[in-house]
């Protein structure tokens, strides 16, 4: 069934892609849109403050005996403090669903199947699992 949807999404994709079938405009929107994420993180801290960053170096406790790589992530922050508000969240996710337009655009266009790429990702964490170090 989620196969279904993925080529069902990524037929819809080659379908609608009119202006941008060349592969240089779609990687350069690819950017684009990648950027246009990160202004819209940057909005919801700096513009309308529902979520702030607390940077610093990440703590890893040296003299823990304890310490291991199951619970390494117990250790590591996100250094986000806060949630999206309803607003900062719905640009967030349309920014998102853009940039996943233009990536299945890319697959498309290198006759790449989007729902394999995700198959085999996911049997590489599952195999490394928390030693994929990512």
């Amino acid at each position: 069934m989620k196969d279904i949807i993925f080529d069902d999404f990524q037929n819809s994709v080659e379908s609608s892609l009119v202006r941008h079938k060349s592969l240089i405009d779609i990687i350069t929107k690819l950017q684009e849109s990648d950027a246009r994420i990160n202004r819209a993180i940057a909005k919801s801290i700096t513009n309308c403050g529902c979520i702030e960053i607390n940077a610093k170096r990440q703590q890893i406790p040296e003299n823990d005996s304890n310490l291991n790589i199951d619970n390494l992530s117990e250790c590591l922050q996100t250094h986000v403090i806060g949630q999206l508000c309803e607003n900062c969240r719905d640009v967030l996710e349309g920014e998102i669903g853009t940039h996943l337009f233009y990536l299945t655009s890319l697959c498309n266009t290198l006759g790449i199947n989007l729902y394999d790429v995700l198959i085999r990702e996911n049997d590489n964490i599952n195999t490394l699992g928390k030693y994929n170090l990512r």
